[in-house]
């Protein structure tokens, strides 16, 4: 049976918020993700099987346990969840991942906020800026937080599109946040923007993001594979915004 697969105890949470971080330019919502389930310590909930991602299993250094490499993680006490992707998502899993996220999230009335790096050009001193996107009634949270709206049009694509696409369809609430990231190469310190100004204050939590910012050359170092598997992929298969004007 495909579909979110539960890997730990049920848990029912008050007003839960998802932050989704499939792999994209800069990797900025997969390091971003990746962080915040480090930062606060959160525990491994589900998986995502799905029709067309890679039937792999992944493990970590010094921890002989092998898991799937689409996982959702869960924190009570922040009444949070977050999706973890070790795996490019390609086209062919793009529709399935969208129908199986989709379709929890609405179920479990969760408010998810999806992730996206806009490539930039940056002269290395500016910070990167953000911007927010949402559908449903979510436009009132950009709002609230102060997180200005993109100035001008775009698409995002890949797995956060067809996420964004589907809650757009239904009329459902969703926060989509873009942030200006290095075509090229992983970009902590985009990752940084989006959990200091956007995801911290929508999901009402704290995350030190000093570590990150530290572990800026470490990080893009042992990214650096993975950003290339990404690069083989074609643009329109990972996650990430783009001006309207290339579609046209």
């Amino acid at each position: 049976m495909t579909g979110i697969q539960l890997q730990g105890p049920e848990v029912t949470l008050e007003n839960p918020t998802l932050v989704e971080g499939f792999p994209g330019v800069g990797l900025v919502g997969k390091i971003a993700t990746d962080h915040l389930v480090r930062e606060l310590e959160m525990e491994y909930y589900a998986s995502l099987d799905c029709e067309g991602l890679p039937r792999i299993g992944v493990y970590r250094g010094g921890d002989g346990q092998a898991r799937p490499p689409v996982r959702m993680y869960v924190s009570e006490e922040h009444d949070l969840f977050a999706l973890q992707s070790d795996a490019p998502i390609g086209s062919d899993a793009v529709e399935s991942v969208a129908n199986c996220v989709s379709g929890w999230i609405t179920e479990r009335e969760v408010r998810p906020i999806y992730l996206s790096g806009l490539p930039t050009e940056r002269d290395g001193e500016g910070r990167p800026s953000l911007y927010g996107i949402a559908t449903g009634d979510e436009t009132e949270t950009l709002e609230e937080h102060d997180i200005d709206v993109p100035p001008e049009d775009g698409v995002v694509s890949g797995p956060t599109g067809a996420l964004l696409n589907r809650a757009a369809q239904y009329g459902h609430d969703s926060v989509g946040l873009i942030v200006g990231s290095s075509r090229q190469f992983p970009d902590p310190e985009a990752a940084s923007v989006l959990l200091e100004e956007g995801i911290a204050p929508i999901a009402d939590v704290s995350i030190d993001v000093s570590d990150l910012v530290d572990r800026a050359e470490e990080i893009r170092e042992k990214r650096e594979q993975f950003a290339r598997q990404m690069q083989e992929m074609s643009q329109d298969e990972s996650s990430q915004a783009q001006p309207l004007r290339m579609y046209q």
